[in-house]
Formats: C-alpha cells, sequence, structure tokens
C-alpha cells in the first residue's frame, strides 16, 4: 500500500491536527452522563441573541441559494459600526481561522519565517508548519508576548509576525504603548497580524482594560498590520463561524484572491450582521463575563491555587497533576481545556460560565483536589 503520508507536502508531514474542546456529546457517550458543563472552548454561555435567531427564521427559505460571495451587508454593516474603516479594508473569513489561514498563504513561502511567541494561539504554527515556513518561536515574558525579544528574532527572510491580544491561552495583554512602539520600531515590509479574537471583552468602556489598545485606530499609521476579530466569543456565534480581518485596501486585496468562494454561508453572514446591532446582548455578555471572572478567580484563591490574570472570557490556573485533575473533572461532568500541548503541562483553561456553571466547576474542582 502506497505511504500517503510521504506523499503529502513537507510541512503536513509533520503537522498534528488542531485539538478543539470535548463536545458535550462525546462524554456523554464515555461516561453515560446527562447534566454536563462545557467549559473548554472560550463560548458565550448566553447562547445566542434573541435577535439573531428571529433573523435567521427570515433565512431559512432561501437556503437553496448561494450566499452573497462579497458579502456586502455584513461589511457595511462593520463600517457603520467600527468609524475609519471602508468595504475595501475587510475580508470575511469561516471564523477568524480561515483568515489567519489566508493570510498566512497569501504572504508567506517555504523560504519565509514566521515569528510567534510560547504560549500562543496553536494555528499560528499550524499555518505556518502547513506552507513549510520556518518558526521563529520566542520565550513569554510573564505568560505574554516579549515585544523586544520578538523584535530581536526578526531575520533577513522575516515575513509576518502573529500577536494575540489578549492572548489564548494565557489571557495575558499588550497595553498601548508597547504595542505603537513594537510596530513603529518593525521594519515596516512585515506584516504584523493582531489578533483580537476577545477584543469585546477587553475593551469595553465599563468591564474592559483600560490601557488596552483597539487595533483598528493603528491601521492609519501602519499599513503592514492587519487586525483580525469574530463573532464567536461575545457575539456568541461560535457555532456558524464568522470572523473578519480588517487592513490597508492593498492587503485586502490581496486577501480576496486567496480567499475561497462563499466561504462564509448565509446564516453566518445574517447573524453576524444582526448581531453587531445588538448592543444590549453584547453588554449582556461582557457584565456576565466581568461578574462571573470575579467568581472564579475569588474561587481559584479560595482554593490557593494560582492563576494568571486574564482579559479574555477564560483563566489559566495551575494544578498538581493537571492530566488527572482534567480526567476527574470530565468524570463529574465538567469540561475545561487541558493546556499541555502549549508547554503547559501543569495548567488547565477554564472558559467563564453562568453563576450555576460555575459554581458546579469550583465544586467539582474542590473535591477533585
Amino acid at each position: 500500500m502506497t505511504d500517503f503520508d510521504k506523499r503529502a507536502v513537507r510541512g503536513v508531514q509533520a503537522l498534528q491536527p488542531y485539538q478543539p474542546g470535548k463536545p458535550i456529546d462525546e462524554l456523554e457517550r464515555e461516561y453515560g452522563l446527562t447534566s454536563i458543563v462545557k467549559l473548554a472552548s472560550n463560548e458565550n454561555p448566553l447562547g445566542p441573541s434573541p435577535r439573531v435567531t428571529d433573523a435567521l427564521q427570515t433565512c431559512m427559505e432561501e437556503l437553496t441559494r448561494y450566499p452573497d460571495g462579497n458579502g456586502f451587508d455584513l461589511k457595511q454593516a462593520l463600517t457603520n459600526k467600527y468609524s475609519g474603516i471602508c468595504i475595501d479594508q475587510i475580508t470575511l473569513g469561516n471564523g477568524s481561522n480561515d483568515v489567519l489561514e489566508m493570510i498566512a498563504r497569501a504572504f508567506v513561502s517555504e523560504n519565509d519565517s514566521v515569528i510567534y511567541s510560547e504560549y500562543a494561539f496553536a494555528v499560528y504554527p499550524l499555518v505556518t508548519q502547513a506552507i513549510g515556513a520556518t518558526s521563529i518561536v520566542t520565550a513569554a515574558k510573564d505568560w505574554g508576548h516579549d515585544l523586544t525579544a520578538m523584535l530581536s528574532a526578526v531575520t533577513a527572510n522575516t515575513k509576518l509576525v502573529f500577536i494575540a491580544n489578549p492572548n489564548n491561552p494565557t489571557g495575558s495583554w499588550l497595553d498601548n504603548d508597547s504595542l505603537v512602539n513594537f510596530l513603529e520600531a518593525l521594519p515596516q515590509e512585515i506584516i504584523v497580524v493582531l489578533d483580537e479574537a476577545y477584543f469585546e471583552f477587553a475593551s469595553h468602556t465599563e468591564y474592559g482594560c483600560k490601557d488596552y489598545p483597539d487595533g483598528l485606530t493603528l491601521l492609519n499609521r501602519f499599513d503592514n498590520l492587519i487586525v483580525t476579530r469574530t463573532f464567536s466569543k461575545a457575539y456568541g456565534l461560535a457555532g456558524l463561524r464568522v470572523g473578519y480581518a480588517i487592513a490597508n485596501p492593498q492587503i485586502t486585496n490581496i486577501l480576496n484572491r486567496v480567499r475561497q468562494p462563499f466561504n462564509v454561508n448565509a446564516l453566518a453572514l445574517k447573524a453576524a450582521e444582526v448581531a453587531l446591532s445588538d448592543d444590549a446582548y453584547l453588554n449582556a455578555s461582557v457584565k456576565l463575563n466581568h461578574e462571573q471572572m470575579k467568581v472564579i478567580v475569588d474561587g481559584l484563591q479560595a482554593l490557593k491555587l494560582d492563576f494568571i490574570p486574564s482579559i479574555g472570557n477564560f483563566v489559566c490556573f495551575k494544578v498538581a497533576n493537571a492530566a488527572a485533575c482534567y480526567e476527574n473533572l470530565l468524570k463529574a461532568g465538567i469540561i475545561v481545556r487541558p493546556v499541555g500541548n502549549y508547554g503547559m503541562q501543569d495548567y488547565l483553561r477554564v472558559s467563564i460560565g453562568t453563576k450555576d456553571e460555575n459554581q458546579r466547576f469550583l465544586l467539582a474542582l474542590k473535591k477533585v483536589i
């Protein structure tokens, strides 16, 4: 039989598939459980906005039609939401992961290098290795990006730098001055991807971080900057997969050359458009996250467990024998996320859930440890 692994391109041969959080159905099958709390994938615990579900009903009769391949209505909604951007700066994706992969394919070859931080989002090494490019991984500083080290790591063939702000899975973040200083010092021909998947939690006027930067306000100063965001987190649309990038029009034009036709489906386009205008839902999501983050943090402190401060909708905490703790939590019907694949073998990541979900998690964790 032909060894098809050897037939794959060099970069793909060494890859391992991305491992998502364990689905509820899978845990039900494994342990015969019927009451499960999933706090593994940084999803919105409120469920989708009622305005979104109502709007989706109006789309059902049009499912025989292809979606708008250019996503005009959603792009228009984004320009209305964020002043200073225009339609020809926007690239839509099947989740922001789709856009991250487009960027790498459009600008990086196997002869190039890509810089990202230790403990950064797992998709960065995946897309880099798939192309066969060289990964330059800089050591983290306080569980976050060491921008000085990232600048020092630049080589003659560096094409791309990935920065997650806040970072997943650690929840660490960069302030405005640090980010601007880095962008000013970096050679302008090197593209910087600023991944703001958790932007809405970090930037909220009442519950967010005061010195957290808004990447969109920096686009006019830095032509090499691409800002990516998603509707999967604060907007509660993870199941529909829709994200976007905003950059200068020349970069956007290049990204749309490699974007697959109809990569965002009709339901996702409509849901994202409606969600973007539902400020009440967004505020409720961020408020719940802020309040329940304190519950989780207070609970971890009461259990005398170390944790990494976070401005996302998740927290990493340290526990003895994390692998065994994870399995025992599963048996108690609680799904969290092991992060040993990030080199954090002593840590687990818990997403912020509802009040009841978080209490169940903390009670189970207390019993497990």
